[in-house]
């Protein structure tokens, strides 16, 4: 997969200029619990406080308690996307605050539902993806982060799998590392039977056009509801008001025989639905922290770190000129004292891109639930 224009610079929070790669290309030893973000029972970058103020659109607050289920039944396997700030071309192996700001935006909270996996690797940073971007063409599912993943995924089934049921979730730079691990190391081994399904969210694989296979996957079809394993869940964000153009980095098939994965988390069976979003109370996203955000305007501020906002999102896959792409939908009403709208803007290019796990993060959490419960009858 490539990426196909040049990163905005509002992505790149400062240009400098990079200095040579720290990182040496000796293998990862994914045996030193180190090397893991995330892992089982132990307190690392997932064992955060998660509760969440869901906010009503009448300015109704309540408490939402978060429980992670530490005998959850099968397990979920994260790559996080490019965030870095290292000043090189790769990332090293010590995870900065960005790296777990993403995690916990966008992987913590699925502790609900599974055990967490999340390897650090030696990922493109966000300095050397604006470089390789100025250079031209390039491929993310190749290198040393692509290696980094191999190894640990190898590594979790050898050593920590037992044969459990496994959901592979990434974003943007994770998506396209696990797209390609999927096709190589998965789809036609007896690892495929382990699948519950794969969330690629933010660069979204192909599919045959008119079919539920083909492309990216031979045998592994789209999601069409959530008692559904084995199966893909795929999807880009744009504002029903911004829609992808002819010059969008997402949604715009490379040949007229396939088309870019949609499968809406908010109504895998088609059409519409709502939109689940968990936000950071302070406005945070995964390249920048927070600056305060008015959730309700005049109420007292809210002291949880993260905020649902029911009934304000609802989603559709749509197909324009362009492309194909989960179209989102904003109903803030300024008679109501909610906020009435969300950011995670880049420019028309991007879409909403910094927040396609947030706005669908509850969706996808039951989803996973369902997708467990049928992957153990079967």
């Amino acid at each position: 997969m490539k990426v196909r224009q040049h990163l905005p610079i509002l992505l790149m929070l400062a240009a400098t200029a990079l200095t040579p790669t720290t990182a040496n290309a000796q293998a990862v030893d994914y045996a030193d619990g180190a090397n893991w973000l995330c892992r089982p029972g132990r307190e690392d970058a997932c064992a955060i406080d998660l509760t969440a103020t869901v906010v009503m659109a009448d300015g109704t607050t309540s408490r939402q308690e978060f429980t992670a289920d530490a005998s959850a039944p099968i397990d979920c396997f994260y790559v996080y996307p490019t965030v870095s700030t290292d000043q090189t071309t790769n990332s090293d192996m010590s995870p900065d605050a960005a790296e777990r700001r993403v995690v916990a935006q966008q992987f913590a909270r699925f502790r609900s539902v599974c055990r967490p996996y999340a390897p650090s690797y030696r990922q493109v940073t966000l300095s050397g993806l604006m470089a390789a971007m100025a250079a031209g063409p390039f491929s993310l599912d190749q290198g040393m982060g692509y290696d980094d993943v191999l190894n640990a995924w190898r590594y979790y089934l050898e050593h920590d799998n037992n044969g459990r049921g496994v959901a592979l979730i990434a974003h943007s730079q994770g998506s396209f590392i696990l797209t390609r691990l999927i096709a190589e190391e998965i789809e036609g081994t007896p690892a495929q039977s382990r699948l519950v399904s794969a969330i690629l969210m933010g660069a979204a694989p192909l599919v045959a056009k008119g079919r539920d296979v083909g492309g990216s996957f031979q045998s592994i079809p789209l999601c069409h509801s959530a008692s559904q394993t084995g199966c893909l869940i795929a999807f880009s964000t744009f504002r029903s008001t911004a829609p992808p153009g002819e010059n969008s980095l997402f949604g715009i098939p490379p040949s007229p025989d396939v088309t870019v994965v949609c499968t809406n988390p908010a109504a895998l069976g088609g059409g519409g639905g709502e939109l689940r979003p968990y936000m950071a109370t302070d406005g945070a996203t995964i390249v920048a922290p927070g600056r305060g955000v008015e959730w309700v305007s005049g109420g007292p501020p809210i002291e949880t770190p993260w905020v649902s906002l029911p009934e304000l999102l609802t989603a559709e896959c749509k197909t324009n000129e362009y492309a194909t792409y989960l179209e989102m939908t904003v109903h803030g009403n300024p008679a109501d004292p909610r906020v009435d709208n969300i950011n995670g803007d880049l420019t028309p290019q991007w879409g909403m891109h910094l927040v396609d796990a947030n706005v669908s993060m509850g969706n996808l959490i039951d989803i996973v639930r369902q997708q467990s419960q049928a992957w153990q009858r079967r």
